[in-house]
């Protein structure tokens, strides 16, 4: 399975919603990082996607983008896909 990696904050709906997709998908590990812990993880988070608002979500190199996107990606049936591409 492709490695996961979300950009998050400690409150954000948003991310425990996506979160909650992916471990149903089977992921049983994401690299989480806490953009609210850390300025500079936010700063780097919007470098890398030129988006300031979590989670930013990559699966593998691939920049998925927010929980809706996700959402999206996979009633389009191509989250699967994209995680089992490892």
């Amino acid at each position: 399975m492709a490695t996961v990696k979300m950009y998050t904050t400690l409150v954000c709906p948003y991310c425990v919603r996506a979160k909650a997709l992916l471990k149903q998908r089977g992921v049983e590990q994401i690299d989480e990082v806490r953009v609210d812990l850390d300025p500079a993880e936010r700063a780097a988070m919007m470098s890398r996607t030129g988006r300031r608002t979590v989670p930013q979500i990559f699966i593998g190199d691939t920049h998925v983008g927010g929980c809706d996107d996700l959402v999206a990606l996979d009633q389009k049936g191509g989250l699967m896909p994209l995680l089992q591409a490892a």
